[in-house]
């Protein structure tokens, strides 16, 4: 895997660069959460849990696991419940891909199907969707023909939209003045 750089701490990144799970598990905690601590989520888990491995956290105690995960610092503002999603990703992942996170990537016969394998994903909607396969397509080269225009402005090159573009602290503060630029361009429209 490439050395992704989205949490912005070389341990967090690590686990997101080495772990397909991790990776996928940052992506499900972005959302009402400063991007890069999202994306630090999966090492916290891995330090405090022992492992990623889907089918151990699917099967993990549900109490006991959302208490790790609401442990100051949080993965999440709302540990507890993220817990529970996380939980029911891994066992999806594991009951569908075989416990291999990757799977869902190197299987999908070409972008459409990548987007709807992305969101039958527990927490994952059409706009998360498009932004995961467009971090894999722009950050890890996963693509197919076509891919760019089947997932959207995500995948434009040279965009600043998401985490699919952060590559360093200088694309993370672009994604940051675009994203705080559309919500007041949204306030206006109001």
């Amino acid at each position: 895997m490439t050395r992704l750089q989205i949490a912005q701490d070389p341990h967090a990144d690590e686990v997101l660069s080495t772990d397909s799970f991790g990776l996928l598990v940052g992506m499900l905690l972005d959302q009402q959460f400063p991007m890069e601590r999202a994306f630090a989520g999966p090492a916290k888990i891995l330090d405090r849990f022992g492992s990623l491995d889907p089918a151990k956290i699917a099967a993990a105690e549900p109490e006991s696991f959302a208490d790790l995960c609401a442990t100051p610092p949080a993965i999440h503002r709302y540990g507890r419940s993220m817990a529970g999603r996380i939980q029911s990703l891994a066992s999806v992942v594991v009951d569908e891909y075989g416990g291999d996170a990757e799977a869902i990537w190197t299987g999908a016969a070409d972008t459409d199907d990548l987007l709807r394998r992305l969101q039958a994903l527990p927490g994952f909607g059409e706009q998360k969707a498009r932004i995961f396969a467009a971090l894999l397509g722009k950050q890890l080269a996963v693509t197919s023909p076509g891919w760019r225009e089947a997932i959207g402005p995500y995948a434009e090159e040279g965009s600043f939209r998401s985490v699919a573009d952060v590559v360093d602290p200088d694309s993370l503060q672009k994604v940051r003045d675009f994203k705080k630029a559309a919500k007041e361009q949204a306030k206006a429209a109001e």
